[in-house]
C-alpha cells in the first residue's frame, strides 16, 4: 500500500452488545463495512499478527489506548486495532485488556488484509495467514500516510515493532 490510495472496500462480520437479546451473551451479527467505518472521518488503524500475541498485547494495544486523547487533539477521530482473528476473539482481547477507547476490527476471513497486500503466512508459529505489522492513518477511505514494519515475508522468523508504535504514528498524525 502506499499513500494517496484508497482502501479496500469489504464488510467485516462484527459482534455488538445487544441488551434486547437478554441471556448471558446479549450480542448479535451485525455487518459493518470499511466505508461505514473510514468515510468522513481522520482516523488510525493498526494492524497486527494476532490478539493476545505479546508484542500486540504488551506494547501495541495498549500504547494506543494510552495515547488516544492524544491522537483525537491531533485531529484523528477514531483508532482502530485490525487482525485476522474473528470478532469473538477481537471483542474477548480488548475486554482482557481493558480496552474501551481504541475499536477492533475482526478480519476473520482476512480479506481486508489480503487487500491491503499485508497478508503473510506465519506457519513457522502455526498461525497460519496472518497480518504483517502495519499502521496507517487513513483520511476519508484514503491512505494518508504508512507505517510499515520492515523485513515482509512468509514465515518471518522476527516480529518487528518499532515503525507502528504509537509514537511513531503520533507524530505524523500531529504534523
Amino acid at each position: 500500500m502506499q499513500e494517496g490510495i484508497k482502501i479496500p472496500q469489504v464488510t467485516f462480520k462484527t459482534r455488538v452488545r445487544d441488551e434486547s437479546i437478554g441471556g448471558d451473551n446479549p450480542f448479535r451479527w451485525q455487518d459493518v463495512s470499511s466505508k461505514d467505518l473510514f468515510a468522513g472521518r481522520r482516523c488510525v488503524i493498526f494492524s497486527l499478527p494476532g490478539a493476545f500475541t505479546p508484542t500486540c498485547s504488551t506494547y501495541q494495544l495498549p500504547g494506543f489506548e494510552s495515547a488516544y486523547e492524544d491522537f483525537t487533539e491531533a485531529g484523528i477521530d477514531e483508532i482502530f486495532v485490525i487482525s485476522v482473528n474473528d470478532s469473538f476473539v477481537m471483542n474477548k482481547w480488548l475486554q482482557d485488556q481493558n480496552i474501551s477507547s481504541v475499536k477492533a476490527i475482526p478480519d476473520g476471513s482476512a480479506e481486508f488484509t489480503r487487500q491491503m497486500g499485508m497478508l503473510v503466512k506465519k506457519d513457522n508459529l502455526g498461525f497460519g495467514p496472518r497480518s504483517w505489522r502495519y499502521a496507517a492513518i487513513i483520511d476519508d477511505g484514503v491512505i494518508e500516510k504508512w507505517f510499515e514494519e520492515p523485513g515482509r515475508e512468509d514465515d518471518c522468523a522476527d516480529d518487528p515493532y518499532g515503525e507502528t508504535s504509537p509514537e511513531n504514528v503520533l507524530k505524523s498524525a500531529a504534523a
